[in-house]
Parts: C-alpha cells; sequence; structure tokens
C-alpha cells in the first residue's frame, strides 16, 4: 500500500492519544518517527472526561482538585506544551494539540474516523496495576476507523524486521499491505508469518498431510505477496510458514522485531466480535508496538 492509497482510504493525520502519562509520550514519540518518514501531519488528543463523584482525579490534573474551568485550563496547558515540545524536537513536522470532550474511548474511536492512524499508549493514567492494555485502548482497538498502533513503555526498537501475520482473511490482507509499506519506509526486511492450528489428535482428518498444509498456506501467502513484491521489490521478505499457535508464536516474534502487523479479526473469528483473540493477545503480550488493520 502506498501513500497514496493509504490517504485514500482515510484522513492525512496521525491521531495520538495523550494524556501526560509515561506510554503515552512513548506513543507520541513512535507517532513522530512515523510522521517524520511519512510527512503526514501529528495531532494530539487529549480525552478531558467530567466525573461528578468525590475524589474525582484527571489524567495530568493535580490530586484533589474539583473538575472546573482551572482544571480544564491545567489539562489544556499540558497539551500546549506537549504539542510545542514535539515540534521543536522535530523540526519541519506540523504538529498541534486539541482537547475534546466526552468518553476517552468513544471519542477517539469517532476522531479515527478522520485519520491515517491512531497511536495510543497501552495504559494512560487511571491503569491497574498489572493489567497490560487499559480498558480504553481495548475498546478502541476493537472499533477505531482506521490502523491502531498501540505501544508501551520500553518496547519501542529501532532495529528488527516489521512482522506481519497473514492468514488469508480479508483483514489479514490488509495488514500485509500496511507491514509491506513500512518496511519499505524504515528500509528493513518484512517477516511474514502463516501459522495454521493442526488438527486436534482425536479430530484428524482422514489422508492429513501436515506437509501438503505447510506448502498449501505458503503457496497462499506467495500469492498474496506477488504484487507487493513488484510494488517494493527492494524489500527483502522472509516467508515463515508453520503449523502452532498463532498467537503464542506471534508473540514470541516480536521480541526480535520493531513492528508486528495484524489484522483485527482472522479466519475464526466470531461474526460480531471486532477483534480477534489473536489481535488482543499481541496488544496484550506483545514485545514490541502491535499494528492492528481492519477495513473502513
Amino acid at each position: 500500500m502506498n501513500a497514496d492509497v493509504a490517504g485514500a482510504m482515510s484522513g492525512d493525520e496521525i491521531l495520538v492519544g495523550y494524556d501526560g502519562s509515561a506510554d503515552a509520550k512513548v506513543a507520541l514519540d513512535w507517532a513522530l518517527d512515523e510522521a517524520g518518514r511519512s510527512g503526514r501531519p501529528v495531532r494530539l488528543a487529549y480525552v478531558f472526561e467530567w466525573v461528578t463523584v468525590a475524589g474525582w482525579l484527571g489524567p495530568g490534573v493535580a490530586p484533589g482538585m474539583w473538575p472546573d474551568e482551572s482544571a480544564r485550563r491545567q489539562v489544556e496547558d499540558l497539551v500546549r506544551r506537549a504539542a510545542a515540545e514535539a515540534a521543536a524536537e522535530r523540526p519541519g513536522l506540523t504538529v498541534q494539540g486539541e482537547v475534546f470532550d466526552g468518553p476517552p474511548a468513544l471519542v477517539l474511536q469517532e476522531r479515527s474516523a478522520e485519520a491515517a492512524l491512531l497511536a495510543l499508549g497501552s495504559r494512560g493514567h487511571g491503569g491497574f496495576a498489572g493489567l497490560l492494555a487499559g480498558s480504553t485502548v481495548v475498546a478502541v482497538t476493537a472499533h477505531a476507523h482506521c490502523p491502531v498502533v498501540v505501544v508501551r513503555e520500553g518496547q519501542v526498537a529501532t532495529s528488527g524486521p516489521v512482522v506481519v501475520g497473514v492468514d488469508g482473511s480479508d483483514t489479514s490482507l490488509l495488514a500485509l499491505g500496511f507491514a509491506v509499506e513500512r518496511a519499505a519506509q524504515r528500509d528493513v526486511p518484512l517477516r511474514v508469518m502463516r501459522i495454521w492450528e493442526p488438527p486436534g489428535e482425536r479430530f484428524v482428518p482422514p489422508g492429513f498431510d501436515p506437509e501438503k498444509a505447510t506448502a498449501t498456506a505458503r503457496a497462499g501467502v506467495e500469492q498474496a505477496l506477488s504484487q507487493w513484491r513488484k510494488t517494493f521489490p527492494d524489500v527483502e521478505v522472509d516467508v515463515r510458514v508453520a503449523p502452532g499457535n498463532p498467537a503464542a508464536l506471534l508473540v514470541e516474534a516480536s521480541r526480535e522485531a520493531q513492528l508486528e502487523v495484524v489484522g483485527s479479526r482472522g479466519r475464526g473469528g466470531l461474526r460480531g466480535m471486532l477483534l480477534g483473540s489473536v489481535s488482543q493477545q499481541l496488544v496484550h503480550h506483545a514485545h514490541c508496538p502491535v499494528a492492528v488493520v481492519r477495513e473502513r
């Protein structure tokens, strides 16, 4: 997928869910790097939710402060400073900040319809200890209208391949295009992983041949790759086909990757389930940033 195709699919800007947390700052850095390669503008989006209960504490707002206009001004100042600092650090990039009102998950979902890409920290302020991906992140990843990249503090790497998981589903083919473009932008190899789940011992079909199953899966991957090899002939492509648990093997592969890309739902997804089990596992457990791609 080249930049023109990506632009036709969605809006122009990279949207960053920002609340001043450590993970949000890492997501912003990732988005700025992406903008440096693509030339897209970056917009920080802080969603300000009023909660009228005792003990309310808003992200970035001093403890003990009741939500009022001074609290909002404090939030606006936080976003303004973050955008100004980012623009100063990355001359040539357009960086803006904006404060929105409403439930964070819903507002970010709505705003994603006008974005090319949405970057989120895995947990913002208010996340529970031990919860690897916050509820807002999971909800937005499941419902966003554009690709969502989830970034966690300490997991960003600048080396290693771009890894993409494919299974022949429509969303995985979109993920493949997204991954090829990112590998080309970064001038790094692309690793395409096709993991097929072998039948259980009690349910092996008559005449089942694992080698034939692997060969069939590889042929499907090569067919899907044919157009991208022509579009990006300089991208080194490594195809890996193997039986196993897709989520477990993709999590393991993420240890060596700088970005891992998956479709929002694969062939095993249940109708009505917006985020598949493999995508959910990677959002929670991957060792590198994860991009979840879906049809708009």
